[in-house]
């Protein structure tokens, strides 16, 4: 069973997004998406100083069974890319909520996270995806 933290927020194409005390987001991909895909090997993160709108494709996590578009689950600048996944692209699939996070961007428009899934809608998701 994937695990699906409470205080964040989630798009069905399983990316998900934490608000940060000082108005920025951190935004990575889900546990069941890490699950699906497997073993990482890959990450292209998305470019520092790109602008995004939502639903744009923005990086790339590629493991030994497929590889995968992430999209930007909001509007606005990339503010900084995970390093670390160039070299362990597999904290990944071991801390997707954590260390494995993917980029951290400035909202354009703060109400599209209102948009977003719950924990509880977006476990339905996950339960008409397996």
């Amino acid at each position: 069973m994937s695990t699906i933290p409470e205080e964040l927020k989630y798009t069905e194409s399983h990316e998900w997004v934490r608000l940060e005390d000082d108005g920025t987001v951190t935004v990575g991909v889900t546990d069941f998406a890490q699950e699906s895909l497997g073993d990482l090997v890959f990450v292209e993160a998305p470019e520092v100083g790109a602008s995004l709108d939502r639903g744009d494709a923005c990086a790339v996590v590629e493991s030994v069974k497929a590889a995968s578009d992430v999209y930007a689950p909001i509007s606005g600048e990339v503010l900084a890319a995970n390093e670390r996944l160039a070299d362990e692209p597999e904290l990944i699939n071991s801390d997707p909520y954590g260390e494995g996070w993917l980029m951290r961007m400035q909202p354009g428009n703060v109400a599209e996270l209102d948009e977003m899934l719950g924990a509880e809608a977006y476990e339905q998701v996950v339960a008409e995806s397996d």
